[in-house]
């Protein structure tokens, strides 16, 4: 099942079935200097490090509100709903950089608010044709779109949740920070700001695909 990111234009917006029609993109700041720390994930964290980057399911809301976070959330949902399996993000995207990343997690937020990480995915643009064939720096500014694969996963939203995608271009130190310069991996001492842009209209309709196991109980 496809569910579509919606926002007029805030940082802060929602998921549904609909297609988007006309809707102006969400616009983010990365700083590669102020990266989107790392709370939780199917990660084997440093043991004698828990305070540098914690595992498992993490409540998100430290980075809720941070302007370098979009989230896209349903409303309360009003029955059970069972998702088990891959889970894939389709994001049209643009950036001012040549080279990138874009994360997108799935969380689960309960009534009070509290919000679990399930699942997340990274891409880094240069590799978002191949990471077997020689990378494709971006031109700045041009939309493209990518395909985020999640870790498969199995989850219940219960009666009352919803569900939630966060979209960021940083998780460190999970993931090492994308420069944003597109010079050689591993070997730069330089960082940028890259300027990013997400969209979800009617031409470029950036969306989740959830496995939803149909509820077949009477």
């Amino acid at each position: 099942t496809k569910y579509f990111f919606h926002s007029n234009g805030a940082r802060h917006g929602w998921l549904d079935t609909e297609v988007p029609t006309d809707e102006p993109p969400n616009k983010y700041t990365y700083d590669p200097d102020d990266p989107v720390l790392t709370l939780g994930g199917n990660h084997s964290g440093p043991p004698d490090h828990p305070d540098v980057i914690r595992v498992g399911a993490i409540d998100q809301r430290p980075n809720w509100d941070r302007e370098d976070v979009l989230v896209f959330e349903t409303p309360a949902l009003t029955t059970d709903l069972e998702v088990t399996g891959p889970v894939t993000v389709k994001l049209f995207a643009a950036s001012s950089a040549p080279d990138t990343d874009f994360i997108a997690r799935l969380i689960d937020v309960y009534p009070d608010g509290t919000a679990y990480n399930l699942t997340d995915g990274i891409i880094r643009a240069r590799f978002r044709e191949s990471i077997y064939e020689p990378p494709k720096l971006l031109e700045p500014g041009q939309t493209y779109e990518y395909t985020i694969d999640l870790q498969p996963t199995s989850n219940v939203f219960k009666k009352g949740h919803s569900i939630c995608v966060h979209i960021t271009s940083s998780g460190f130190p999970l993931w090492d920070r994308n420069p944003n310069t597109g010079h050689e991996q591993g070997m730069d001492a330089d960082v940028q700001v890259a300027y990013q842009t997400v969209l979800h209209d009617r031409t470029n309709p950036s969306y989740i695909i959830l496995p939803v196991i149909p509820n077949e109980s009477k």
